[in-house]
């Protein structure tokens, strides 16, 4: 996990804050895509004595969308959108200037793009993307109300605009082989940010609060990375960079990888709790096995595999002091041991996977006899009742019609603010609540930069090169933290059109900032009220769902595991469902924030507990991954049959939990699997060197039985519905 050495913490934590530098590149992409067409736009039409303010902000916006709104799934289908845009902006422009001269014309226009891009986005989101682009060119061409004389020049402005876009997505960025290169390479800082925390807990004698929080921060932060990283595979980039590799292999090698550095935070911590550190032999041999993993060149091609061996030996050595310290007290071993014993399956997984993936790397011949991966095909269910896209599309239409009533009776000569903040209001908004939160952080960040910007823009007002610059710097931040916040996102468009209105205008007034503020307000208010009236999808009912789309998968995954001990499935699965089951409990995080946060928080005062419940239960799935690969597990025919029981009882449990969560009625009993673990533990054969322990790779599966059942007790499961 060998990246250049970085000696400050704080550096490393900054280099690996953005993997694979995406938001970086797509935010520079899309503000120089932005910068080149203004000038370009600007340079042509001045050799050619023409306007050039109004036909570049056109080109701008057509250079900006063409990098941020294209979001097809392929490459191919991509670049036919994007050309697509020059169309779907040239009509936009032509519509919008001939209806200028009627307000309701332009109004209906408006509001039947924003219903298309909804409805028609069923389709695809090649639909969306011209229907923005159409919208906001619509928007742009009535408010400047231009004659037909200049279209051609507006025409120009916009193809250039989109042939940046075009180039600069796919002909000299067309860098998905160097951002992967680059996730790989802030996973591995953060890993080794990590680790170096990990040697740091080993080596002092106190356990301290503020490194501990230190720790939990970075742990999240790994989880995230190796989520981006698994999302971004794919097997031509992979062979592009590691020939020979499979997307698979590099997959599990990253989960394998993020989980070793979980599994070595929390056991760390215990065995600290539990004095079982204070031996100099074991924190030695421990800080051995994580500094050798930590120097390892796992993706290098060049034939270097010292750290590797290096860190196999480390860790058999790992192995052979805890068949010691087991064999000293054989009678009633520790409960520390067996956290050891975990500490060391994993790190004997996590290196012979990283042997394999160099092997690999470096074996060119298995590259000329690499079959493809086949894609996965899915299976597209007919949804009962109205499609998502339809509700969304008709409350477009509501929400759209009463927009313009209102923006017309806050300021008749700009109207279509108040319609503009409904519709991005509106976008990616399945639930009341998202749509509530989303109006509120664009509210806040509105006001934010409308103060902000106002007082900038007075500041530097009549200085045409220092706006220009502060204009671009804007829009670059507005993109850079997108996905960060969107809170911050808004107030930097604020501020960009605060010193737009002072470019364009030629000065800023506070009346016309406010009005824009009040706009920003009535629009999210409106979007709002028609997400809770039409068509509501109530914030609970689609958390509810992911949870029960959660449970789906751990079935699929606890059962898969169960039969790996029968020698009856296959369990190359596990790791790729594992991230799967991670972007749910990212999912149900993201869709309970507006109840967490907003005024429903005390009518669901349990869901907090529920979310924890289920974050616990991915924690334990997630380490059954590792426990998956051991091999010669040996048992009586007794605990065969137990293992059995156990798939069905399991199955059943989460059954019976889905059927809670779906109708709120009980099912069914649920089985606590008590009789099941005693009977095992007492049959199973203690742990041996080449024989696979029973007890201790089976210890999370009642972990997650009981989290199971805690979660149905919160739901109202009481005594009488649990067997043993």
């Amino acid at each position: 996990m060998k990246v250049p050495f970085v000696q400050s913490y704080w550096l490393r934590r900054l280099l690996a804050s953005d993997p694979g530098r995406k938001r970086l590149n797509q935010a520079g992409k899309a503000t120089v895509s932005l910068i080149s067409s203004v000038f370009t736009t600007m340079m042509i039409l001045n050799l050619l004595d023409q306007q050039t303010l109004l036909p570049s902000i056109i080109s701008g916006i057509a250079g900006l969308m063409g990098i941020m709104i294209v979001m097809d799934e392929t490459k191919e289908k991509k670049q036919v959108t994007t050309g697509l845009l020059a169309l779907s902006a040239g009509i936009g422009v032509t519509l919008g200037s001939l209806l200028a001269w009627n307000a309701f014309l332009v109004s209906t226009l408006m509001i039947v793009i924003i219903f298309s891009s909804f409805y028609f986005s069923r389709f695809g989101s090649r639909y969306f993307s011209l229907g923005m682009i159409g919208f906001f060119t619509v928007y742009f061409s009535s408010f400047l109300q231009l004659s037909p004389a200049q279209f051609p020049w507006f025409y120009v402005a916009i193809v250039i605009g989109v042939s940046y876009a075009f180039l600069y997505n796919f002909i000299l960025f067309k860098d998905s082989v160097q951002m992967l290169k680059r996730s790989m390479q802030s996973f591995h800082r953060q890993a080794n940010l990590t680790f170096q925390l990990l040697i740091e807990i080993i080596e002092d004698p106190e356990i301290k609060e503020s490194r501990k929080k230190k720790l939990d921060y970075n742990i999240g932060k790994l989880r995230k990375y190796a989520s981006n990283v698994a999302t971004e595979l794919n097997a031509q980039d992979i062979r592009k960079l590691w020939p020979g590799l499979k997307p698979n292999q590099l997959r599990l090698y990253v989960f394998d990888a993020a989980m070793f550095i979980m599994t070595l935070s929390d056991s760390l911590q215990k065995l600290k709790k539990d004095d079982a550190l204070e031996t100099v032999e074991l924190r030695t041999i421990l800080i051995e096995v994580i500094s050798t993993l930590k120097n390892a060149d796992v993706l290098d091609e060049a034939h270097q595999e010292q750290n590797l061996l290096e860190a196999e030996k480390v860790v058999h050595s790992l192995r052979q002091t805890i068949d010691d310290l087991f064999e000293q007290s054989m009678d009633q071993p520790e409960g520390w041991l067996y956290l050891l014993r975990r500490i060391e399956a994993i790190a004997t997984h996590v290196t012979k996977g990283a042997i394999d993936v160099q092997y690999y790397i470096r074996d060119l011949s298995a590259f000329d006899t690499i079959e493809e991966e086949p894609a996965e095909e899915e299976e597209e269910e007919e949804e009962e009742g109205m499609k998502p896209t339809t509700k969304k599309a008709i409350q477009s239409l509501i929400a759209g019609t009463i927009a313009i009533i209102v923006g017309y009776l806050i300021s008749p000569i700009q109207p279509y603010w108040v319609l503009l903040t409904t519709f991005i209001v509106q976008l990616g908004t399945e639930t009341v609540g998202r749509t509530y939160l989303k109006g509120l952080e664009r509210s806040i960040g509105t006001v934010i930069g409308a103060g902000i910007g106002f007082i900038l823009a007075k500041l530097v007002s009549g200085h045409s090169e220092l706006e220009v610059v502060l204009l671009f710097t804007v829009i670059f931040l507005a993109f850079y933290l997108l996905s960060v916040s969107y809170t911050l996102m808004t107030m930097f468009i604020t501020m960009l059109i605060a010193f737009m209105y002072d470019l364009i205008l030629g000065g800023i007034s506070y009346e016309l900032l406010e009005a824009r503020v009040v706009d920003t307000i009535a629009g999210a208010a409106i979007a709002l009220g028609v997400s809770a009236l039409i068509y509501p999808t109530r914030t609970m009912d689609k958390v509810s769902e992911v949870f029960i789309d959660y449970l789906v998968d751990l079935d699929a995954y606890v059962t898969e595991y169960v039969k790996s001990f029968q020698k009856m499935a296959s369990v190359k699965g596990l790791a790729d469902l594992a991230f799967d089951m991670d972007e749910k409990i990212q999912t149900i995080e993201d869709e309970s924030k507006p109840i967490l946060q907003g005024p429903g928080g005390r009518k669901y005062s349990g869901l907090p507990r529920l979310i924890t419940l289920f974050t616990a239960i991915n924690y334990y799935a997630k380490h059954l991954v590792a426990s998956s690969y051991q091999k010669n597990f040996q048992y009586p025919d007794e605990v065969g049959l137990l293992f059995q029981s156990m798939e069905e009882k399991l199955s059943h449990n989460i059954q019976v939990l889905k059927a809670l969560i779906e109708t709120k009625e009980i099912s069914g009993s649920f089985y606590n699997l008590q009789s099941e673990r005693e009977e095992i533990e007492r049959r199973a054969p203690g742990h041996q060197e080449n024989q696979g322990d029973l007890v201790h790779h089976l210890y999370y599966i009642w972990k997650i039985n009981q989290a199971l059942l805690l979660i149905g007790e919160e739901l109202g499961l009481d005594e009488k519905n649990k067997e043993s």
